[in-house]
């Protein structure tokens, strides 16, 4: 293919969730990887509902996991306005020329003069057809009046380059309003306008527009517009699968993600995955193996679950292939505030410990508080632990005594404190489960914790000593 135009199309109604990313991650992809143009376009015609400072959101999205775009509001280009309010001449244009042709008309009936229309409908057991409650009276146009594009029913057949070859009854092309009385456009009409201004060859969205396919495919005969190629991604699903994904199951903000210290790579690869097969048992992929592997036949027609247990193994895994400059940086709005007095030096030896266990940057605090500061002592982590429970206080205070005596000798290197370590359990007679874990806890007083030797060489003799004497005291 040559000359791709993909587009996205959001309206500033509010954050961008994981399928809004997901639909422009699509779009952005092919226009990517056939080297063509990926143009943002601004649906900003439901004045109702447009929420202040959400333009900026989307830029920000959009930015943050690194979907650039060719055109668009903030940079311009050939085809622009690329906010429809600024459009609106384009559609009187559009409008105007239906009109011309008798392919719309003015409809001066009110919110209740409809209401009565549908009761009627129903009362005949009928379902609601515009069409069929055309206005007897011939009213001219005007701007102020909402404009009902004049539907010529018939049946069509169209291919989806997801959902493959389709086809609907007359009953699916009614008539539409084309311009409500502010003068804005539905998206209806709006969006083939705009498509069709934008020389768009691609159309990719979501799967709820396929039922209204008839409607726009009535009104791209109407314009005499040539159709772009459809394509129609399948839902993003619930964990159970049950139904579409929506804000209560857990689609929030992706922003939210950023902001609990995911990399925006995961993120980008984990949408990928989400109704697009590369063929392979590969899952962690580069943006540009995405860019270039991404194609529309391997976008697959059922629903993807959304599963936010995988996007955390995906971005642990990227956590972990961080070079220990770029873990640095990327950690350093998510230490604990006891950090801040530390050295780099220091906190580059705590992250390599914790690197491993790491699954987004917001656990960093909690993993790493011990590391900076002496937390006090939490009675019910020995109390839980199935194996320490069954010691008494007096040989679980033996067994730190022991251990207080050999760690004195210790340099506290890495190597040194292996051996030591070994050599007490060999002359405790111990398990690790019994001793290790009592270190552990009286050493950190966390839950869990990197490689015990590991641990203690970077908290240090002097304070490692220290607390094992705390616990000891408090036992």
């Amino acid at each position: 293919m040559t000359n791709v135009r993909t587009r996205f199309a959001p309206s500033p109604t509010g954050f961008l969730h994981i399928g809004s990313v997901r639909a422009a991650l699509y779009p952005w992809l092919l226009a990517k990887h056939y080297g063509g143009q990926f143009i943002l376009r601004i649906e900003d015609t439901d004045q109702a509902r447009e929420v202040e400072g959400a333009l900026n959101v989307i830029y920000e999205t959009l930015d943050w996991v690194g979907i650039d775009w060719d055109e668009g509001p903030d940079k311009g280009g050939p085809y622009g306005p690329y906010k429809q309010t600024e459009r609106k001449e384009h559609y009187l244009k559009w409008a105007q020329d239906l009109i011309a042709k008798g392919r719309a008309y003015a409809d001066p009936r009110s919110a209740d003069d409809l209401d009565k229309i549908r009761a009627d409908a129903k009362a005949r057991k009928r379902p609601f057809l515009a069409r069929d409650y055309r206005p007897d009276n011939n009213v001219d146009w005007q701007p102020g009046m909402p404009l009902r594009f004049l539907s010529q029913p018939k049946a069509y057949h169209w291919h989806d380059e997801v959902m493959g070859d389709l086809s609907a009854g007359i009953d699916a092309v009614d008539d539409f309003i084309l311009l409500k009385s502010d003068g804005l456009p539905t998206y209806n009409f709006a969006h083939i306008v705009d498509d069709a201004d934008m020389a768009i060859t691609h159309v990719i969205r979501g799967l709820e527009y396929i039922a209204s396919m008839p409607k726009y495919l009535n009104l791209y005969e109407a314009l005499e517009i040539k159709t772009p190629v459809f394509v129609h991604m399948p839902h993003i699903m619930r964990p159970d699968g049950a139904k579409k994904l929506g804000k209560r199951d857990g689609a929030k903000s992706v922003l939210e993600y950023r902001d609990e210290g995911y990399l925006p790579e995961a993120m980008i690869n984990f949408l990928a995955l989400l109704g697009w097969n590369p063929g392979t048992t590969q899952e962690i992929f580069s943006t540009q193996e995405l860019i270039e592997k991404f194609s529309l036949e391997r976008i697959q027609r059922s629903g993807a679950r959304f599963d936010e247990r995988r996007l955390i193994w995906m971005n642990g895994n990227y956590i972990r292939n961080l070079t220990s400059k770029e873990l640095y940086i990327k950690a350093q709005t998510f230490w604990p505030e006891e950090a801040a007095t530390y050295d780099e030096a220091y906190k580059k030896r705590v992250l390599e410990l914790v690197k491993d266990r790491l699954k987004y940057f917001s656990e960093l605090a909690d993993l790493t508080r011990f590391f900076f500061i002496d937390l006090p002592i939490n009675s019910e982590l020995i109390a839980n632990n199935k194996k320490l429970s069954e010691l008494g206080s007096d040989e679980l205070k033996s067994l730190l005594h022991e251990t207080i005596g050999v760690l004195k000798t210790s340099d506290f290197s890495l190597a040194d404190l292996t051996q030591k370590l070994n050599d007490l359990l060999e002359h405790t007679n111990q398990t690790p489960a019994v001793l290790f874990s009592l270190i552990r806890i009286a050493s950190t007083q966390a839950p869990a914790s990197p490689p015990l030797a590991e641990s203690l060489s970077v908290i240090g003799k002097d304070r490692t000593i220290n607390r094992l004497n705390q616990q000891a005291d408090a036992l």
